[in-house]
């Protein structure tokens, strides 16, 4: 199994069995708001609908499916353990249509409001980007969607050198939900 480092990251793929780390990070309406409005799942919802979603389009050989980021516990301080900070999605853009596009990876982000401000999401957004590049010569785009009232996201997608595409239908979501669409040639 990969793991990757930065001086103050550790990130790996995230099991199918790793349904608390995401009950736990689901349960604050604030990192729920522009995906459901803030409602928090009941962990059998995380079990019965999310996993298996999850595990549709997770491929460790390609690196697609959720990547758990943790932060370094600090040997300086009484922290001996390190701490869930939340996690990053790899798959093809428009996965779960009848037209997905294997050379465009879909990057997301999902973090615990702690983290919120200290550059934990686009550090490991740009550590998986950079591993999944150096692994696989065929990606030819990254691309992020979020609701336009996201401005967190978005400054991440701007950070992660993406340029504005347009505005799109949630290829996940059916026609009545529209978000922004960002990406970027490799």
């Amino acid at each position: 199994m990969t793991t990757l480092t930065t001086s103050r990251l550790i990130i790996s793929p995230m099991a199918l069995e790793d349904t608390e780390l995401l009950f736990s990070l689901d349960r604050d309406p604030l990192v729920m708001k522009y995906i459901n409005g803030g409602r928090a799942p009941t962990l059998e919802e995380i079990e019965t609908v999310f996993v298996p979603r999850f595990a549709a389009y997770r491929n460790l050989e390609k690196g697609w499916g959720l990547w758990k980021v943790f932060i370094k516990c600090d040997a300086m301080s009484a922290q001996d353990i390190n701490e869930f900070a939340g996690w990053i999605l790899i798959r093809p853009m428009n996965f779960f249509t009848d037209t997905p596009k294997y050379n465009d990876l879909e990057i997301g982000w999902r973090f615990k409001q702690s983290t919120w401000g200290m550059g934990i999401a686009t550090e490991s957004a740009i550590k998986v980007i950079e591993h999944l590049i150096d692994s696989q010569p065929e990606i030819e785009y990254f691309s992020a969607i979020a609701d336009e009232r996201n401005h967190a996201s978005i400054n991440i997608m701007k950070k992660l050198a993406m340029s504005y595409q347009g505005k799109i239908d949630h290829p996940d979501a059916g026609d009545d939900v529209e978000v922004v669409l960002y990406s970027k040639a490799v």
